[in-house]
């Protein structure tokens, strides 16, 4: 009688926890949409976790349209930053060039001839054309107007020790600078600085180049071959543009020493 009793106890054990599992399944499968959140918080706290579980599964699942990757992400394009920056980069050398071959005396007279001269007034140091207007008379005679009749000697003395080789004369409320002819040496040794001018403010246009270049280098692996190929041509036409702007600056600046 005892064994019987026990068998049935243990009958009676095996359906209950088979009724309970599968109470536990269907409670699972019943849980409510991710919409119905209302009713989701009303679930006891396994049932709402198990909810919370199977949203954000739901969340991270990619569609069949991204897992096939129709969808690409187009490269940056870099070309107008790179030749933007090349330019400014390269029109600044060719600017330098332009003022430092200003310096340079010549056979003839010219305004801009005395805009590197530094005149001290008082304790500050300013340049001539900032405190006076310079005009040319003729080819060989410039005239300087200070505009404060009591800066006239700062100026003077300031021309006079430049290396110009000019020697101002006061004229009333005006200076007269008379340029003196070039000697043939002279006109040498200015063809050289010229030369040296060019081939230094050139090197910086190559430098801007070989930056613009390295930039390319450096996003290749994110670009199609053919824009590569012509970002460079166009970097290379830029360089040979600045180049040839140099190059003509100088030949001008030959001629106007020579006087040719």
């Amino acid at each position: 009688m005892a064994l019987l009793l026990r068998r049935g106890a243990a009958v009676a054990a095996r359906t209950l926890r088979a009724a309970a599992a599968s109470s536990a399944s269907t409670s699972v499968h019943r849980l409510p949409t991710a919409g119905s959140l209302a009713a989701a918080r009303n679930l006891p706290t396994t049932q709402f976790f198990l909810l919370e579980i199977r949203r954000g599964f739901a969340k991270g699942k990619k569609s069949k349209n991204d897992s096939r990757g129709d969808t690409v992400e187009a490269a940056p394009d870099i070309g107008p930053t790179v030749k933007s920056a090349a330019t400014a980069q390269m029109d600044t050398a060719v600017v330098a060039l332009s003022r430092e071959l200003s310096k340079l005396r010549t056979g003839r007279a010219s305004p801009g001839m005395l805009d590197h001269i530094m005149v001290e007034t008082g304790d500050v140091k300013v340049g001539l054309s900032r405190i006076a207007v310079v005009s040319v008379l003729d080819s060989h005679t410039l005239s300087v107007m200070p505009y404060d009749p009591n800066t006239m000697k700062s100026i003077e003395n300031a021309i006079a020790s430049s290396p110009l080789g000019i020697n101002p004369t006061p004229d009333g409320s005006r200076i007269i600078a008379a340029v003196p002819p070039l000697t043939k040496e002279t006109m040498q040794a200015m063809c050289k600085v010229v030369t040296k001018s060019a081939e230094d403010f050139k090197q910086s246009i190559r430098r801007a180049r070989q930056k613009a270049l390295d930039t390319i280098k450096k996003s290749s692996s994110s670009m199609p071959k053919d824009d590569i190929k012509r970002l460079e041509k166009e970097v290379e036409e830029l360089t040979k543009k600045f180049i040839k702007s140099a190059d003509d600056m100088c030949k001008a600046k030959e001629k106007e020493i020579s006087g040719s």
